[in-house]
This record gives C-alpha cells, structure tokens and sequence, in this order.
C-alpha cells in the first residue's frame, strides 16, 4: 500500500508536527488563559448537548 519511505516520511512529519503544536500552544499558554477563560464550559456545554441528542435518540427510538 505504502511504501517504506513513505512510512517514514510520515512518522518523521507526524513527530514533527506535533513536536512544533505542542512548543507552540507551550508558548502562548498564558495569552490561552487570558482571553478564553470561559471556553471549558462552552466545551462542556457542547457535550453534554451531544450526549443528551444521543440519550433522546436512543429513548424515542421505535
């Protein structure tokens, strides 16, 4: 399906890529906890949401 060194071009570019994400969510920790305070609990209004279409979906489910 894949060759070998596409296998390792992608290991190498996903180690990479999440390496810099991460240094850089790192860096800009502090600006997150400036300005969006809030955002945990729009998160966990978001999933309490899905969880309850899903509890309704499967309730009125003929």
């Amino acid at each position: 399906m894949f060759s070998t060194g596409q296998l390792i071009f992608a290991a190498f570019f996903a180690v990479g890529f999440i390496s810099l994400i991460v240094l850089a969510y790192k860096k800009d920790r502090a600006l997150h906890q400036r300005y969006f305070k809030g955002a945990r609990w729009v998160l966990v209004a978001f999933i309490a949401f899905v969880a309850l279409l899903s509890v309704l979906k499967a309730l009125l489910r003929p």
